[in-house]
């Protein structure tokens, strides 16, 4: 696996989302959904060397957004034994 330092790790039960995508309504799009499942930080939006938008925005994924978060994370989680994808090795 490529491993790639670029910054430090985020605290114990948070997770660093960076989003790529065309439009910066697409980008918002996915971070809602992810702030749906997710309590978090506000996104901060960048301009992408292509005319991209990139945002980034940092998740506590110890704490579900809502009532309705923890259950659907539960029945979505990966069954035992499944690897990476063959695009993550």
């Amino acid at each position: 696996m490529k491993y790639i330092k670029t910054q430090e790790l985020p605290s114990l039960g948070h997770a660093e989302v960076r989003i790529i995508a065309h439009t910066p309504e697409a980008a918002r799009a996915v971070a809602e959904a992810l702030r749906g499942c997710f309590a978090g930080a506000e996104a901060r939006s960048y301009p992408g060397l292509d005319g991209d938008t990139r945002l980034h925005l940092t998740v506590d994924t110890a704490t579900p957004a809502g009532p309705d978060a923890r259950s659907w994370l539960a029945a979505s989680r990966t069954p035992v034994g499944t690897g990476a994808h063959s695009d993550e090795i």
